[in-house]
């Protein structure tokens, strides 16, 4: 069994084909779904973001799960098999592990060293594990890219040094309307973004702040943590025409702010500069609001060049490290993992043969007493285990190398022994412990 991903990223692929694969919840729920049904998988779930779409699954077979699981990417994005397969990745295996540790650790965010992608990581372990399909394997991983996002960000100054996507915006807006202190400005949404969005504002020194969101209870929670005004969407068109920054993360199904919108709006307000951040995946400002004068357009797409020329220096280059030295150890623990059944299948098997002979040796000398026949059990037992020390050493001290798995495979045939009785055990006794 080895560790599969395909999955298309702001890496891969443009924002506009990024939108094409966006998921809701309940997308997400089917996806892991889908993949879990596939076959040679299984394990599987999903970790999806407004950047980022993957498939994780445990596989006994490389080539026809990567076609099954592309194929469940390419019809959630409803497009020609030769429009999106170019923007897929495959990871496998050892640079499986080494791609969820660097996703955990914000390596491979587009705001590198951002803190949602932890939360994110631990949400598509949560859906697995709820939906029964993440097992003993995904359990493990997904637990340990979890304490190396967790180690990255306590021993490196990586999530305080890295631009978040908002951050990020504001600065490119200050281009257009100034700095943010003393500006109207809009937040549309209610989630973990949209409350990033409030609080840097906030924070910034917004002279007034409304957030608008189809939720009106989420909208007046946030409003209420950062002592805001909260509307309605049907106030979006008004707002707009008074604010100096729109910001919207709300990610809905079709253009929450059209051209035409921001036209009307801004009847009154003549060519004043009007900056809108969107940060929504599928994005809810349709392009062509650009094209109107005064108008500043801040995307996704603009973001990652942004992103993309921030200077994180020793940090990522710390965090790298970190990265590099947990994948080698948790590949050497694995490897060690997969010996560890086929040792205790030989230990099992001594002491089997021990205790046959020993009752062998009750049958044939009845007469002996208990002291001469625990003496007797005790040489018997020593000299077993001094046969079986240096192969069991052995095997285990060569399961740093890539040639682990055949020398454990060699002992098994050599022996007859049967190491999937005893894997058996451990994968439950395992999954067990590493339930949160």
């Amino acid at each position: 069994m080895s560790v599969l991903v395909v999955g298309i990223s702001h890496n891969s692929a443009p924002v506009s084909l990024l939108e094409r694969v966006a998921l809701d919840a309940a997308g997400v729920g089917k996806l892991v779904t889908g993949a879990a049904a596939c076959d040679h998988v299984t394990e599987a779930t999903v970790i999806a973001t407004c950047n980022r779409l993957e498939i994780y699954t445990e596989v006994d077979r490389f080539h026809g799960s990567v076609e099954d699981l592309s194929g469940l990417l390419v019809e959630q994005a409803g497009l020609a098999t030769e429009e999106l397969l170019p923007h897929l990745y495959v990871h496998y295996d050892e640079s499986a592990v080494s791609h969820l540790f660097q996703v955990a650790a914000g390596l491979d965010s587009m705001a590198v060293g951002e803190g949602q992608i932890l939360g994110q990581t631990r949400e598509a372990l949560r859906l697995g594990q709820e939906s029964g399909t993440v097992g003993p394997a995904l359990n493990v991983l997904f637990q340990q890219a979890l304490r190396v996002g967790k180690r990255s960000r306590a021993e490196t100054g990586i999530d305080r040094v890295a631009p978040s996507l908002v951050s990020a915006a504001l600065e490119r807006s200050d281009e257009a309307v100034g700095a943010v202190a003393g500006k109207r400005v809009v937040v549309v949404g209610a989630g973990a973004m949209a409350g990033l969005a409030t609080a840097s504002v906030t924070r910034l020194g917004a002279t007034d702040v409304v957030v608008l969101n189809r939720s009106p209870e989420r909208a007046a929670r946030l409003a209420a943590e950062y002592g805001t005004r909260v509307g309605s969407m049907a106030m979006l068109e008004a707002e707009i025409g008074e604010a100096d920054l729109v910001i919207t993360c709300a990610g809905a199904s079709g253009s929450l702010v059209t051209r035409e919108m921001v036209e009307r709006a801004r009847t009154t307000s003549g060519d004043r500069p009007l900056a809108l951040i969107d940060v929504a995946l599928p994005r809810d400002i349709e392009p062509e609001v650009a094209e109107l004068p005064g108008v500043t357009l801040v995307g996704l797409a603009e973001l990652a060049e942004v992103l993309a020329d921030s200077e994180v220096g020793q940090e990522v280059t710390e965090v790298r490290r970190i990265v590099a030295q947990e994948v080698t150890a948790f590949l050497a623990a694995r490897r060690q993992a997969k010996v560890t059944p086929t040792v205790v299948a030989l230990r099992s098997m001594a002491t089997s043969v021990v205790d046959a002979e020993m009752a062998r040796l009750d049958t044939r000398l009845p007469q002996l007493d208990s002291s001469a026949r625990a003496e007797v059990l005790h040489t018997v037992r020593r000299v077993a285990d001094k046969l079986l020390h240096e192969p069991t050493v052995r095997v285990k001290e060569l399961a740093d190398d890539e040639g682990a798995v055949s020398y454990a495979a060699a002992l098994a045939e050599l022996f007859a022994l049967d190491p999937e009785a005893v894997d058996a055990v451990t994968r439950v006794d395992r999954m067990t412990e590493d339930l949160p």
